[in-house]
């Protein structure tokens, strides 16, 4: 009785394994391996080692410099509390082009990797910059279909736009979810091909009507970019960005089985080097006085379209609101690189998990408390 009562169990098991390949969730095993059985419950900051990925080599490397108040000024009460309660693993403040604030916890340490999650978005939409600047691209306006012909069968495809995909107004039948595994936020991240992910999910609505965050947009962005440059995003970032702007350590950027970059996520690097791309950003696209990114496009991606209601540019997050205007790159799990124009600052948090409060337009209220609390340590100074 035993004997049979198994054998039927291990035929039920294997037909829900039959089942799950057959409707294309054969991810959800990864997924499953890379969560639950190591006692998380969502992915992490230290899943890249997880994944197969490419390395974005680093040149020359030219380490920040220190101010001369570097860590001497104590971080306030609440800043602290917040860090330690969101189980923060790097926080740094760059001021006037040196380090003013470096802190590292939970076993972290200035060169330990840390998955960007969508940080990585900001980085995409730069490469769209430089490769119009190198004549790779016409302009953020040209039709993605110029890249992948077959998107012109119809007038929603037709009338895509590599801004529209930057901006977050595709039209995509993309709910952004990173808690359903049966969505493909889930299938994009553990799955093993990003092409058979995002290329099946069809546009629904017209271009530029309507802001909606959604990470295939940027994945599709990746695709048309790697296209145009004609190799790896991760090499292309490298000649472009880490080599230029002297970035300390590679990095390694997480691919799906293909090899294709996640365009939308998951570049493993570290503070100091995020803090170089904000820095790029604060100074309009220079670096060093040297133009790397032409400072028309930098405007563009601070400058929200009316869709979004101010709250998004093209690959970053705006928050012109706030007393302390402000833009940052943002990812899951507050993960963020925060540019304040007025105070020639720059802000940057990584960690394994965010502050749960919202503004009015579904913007994280950890951005403005973190100007706040270093601009309190500041002024004590």
């Amino acid at each position: 009785m035993l004997k049979k009562i198994f054998k039927v169990f291990l035929l039920v098991i294997a037909a829900i394994i039959l089942l799950i390949y057959a409707s294309g969730y054969s991810y959800l095993f990864r997924a499953i391996r890379l969560t639950y059985l190591k006692g998380e419950n969502s992915s992490t900051i230290e899943d890249g080692k997880y994944f197969p990925s490419k390395i974005i080599s680093k040149g020359q490397p030219k380490p920040w410099r220190k101010d001369d108040l570097y860590n001497k000024v104590k971080l306030t009460s609440s800043l602290k509390k917040h860090l330690e309660e969101t189980q923060t693993t790097s926080f740094l403040v760059v001021k006037n082009g040196k380090i003013f604030q470096e802190h590292y916890l939970y076993g972290y340490g200035k060169y330990k990797v840390s998955n960007s999650f969508s940080l990585a978005k900001t980085i995409t939409v730069l490469l769209l910059g430089k490769a119009i600047d190198d004549g790779r691209i016409l302009n953020a306006d040209q039709n993605f279909s110029d890249f992948y012909p077959e998107f012109s069968s119809n007038d929603f495809g037709k009338n895509l736009t590599l801004r529209n995909l930057a901006s977050m107004e595709a039209g995509l039948d993309w709910k952004e979810d990173y808690k359903n595994p049966f969505l493909p936020n889930a299938a994009a991240y553990y799955g093993f091909s990003l092409a058979d992910v995002v290329f099946n999910k069809k546009l629904i609505s017209m271009p530029g009507e309507k802001f909606e965050y959604q990470s295939g947009a940027t994945q599709l962005l990746g695709f048309a970019i790697g296209r145009a440059v004609g190799m790896p995003l991760s090499m292309y970032a490298s000649s472009k960005l880490w080599k230029p702007l002297g970035m300390e350590n590679d990095a390694n950027w997480s691919t799906d089985d293909m090899g294709i970059e996640k365009s939308f996520c998951c570049i493993q690097s570290n503070a100091r080097d995020f803090a170089k791309i904000g820095y790029l950003l604060l100074n309009k696209g220079k670096i060093d006085g040297v133009p790397l990114i032409s400072e028309n496009f930098i405007n563009e991606m601070i400058t929200p379209p009316e869709n979004s209601y101010g709250a998004y540019g093209m690959g970053l997050w705006i928050n012109y609101d706030y007393r302390i205007p402000h833009y940052y790159m943002r990812g899951l799990k507050g993960q963020y690189v925060i540019v304040i124009p007025q105070y020639d600052m720059i802000i940057i948090r990584l960690g394994k998990e965010e502050g749960d409060q919202k503004d009015s337009k579904n913007r994280p209220k950890e951005t403005e408390f973190y100007i706040d609390e270093v601009l309190k340590m500041m002024t004590k100074n």
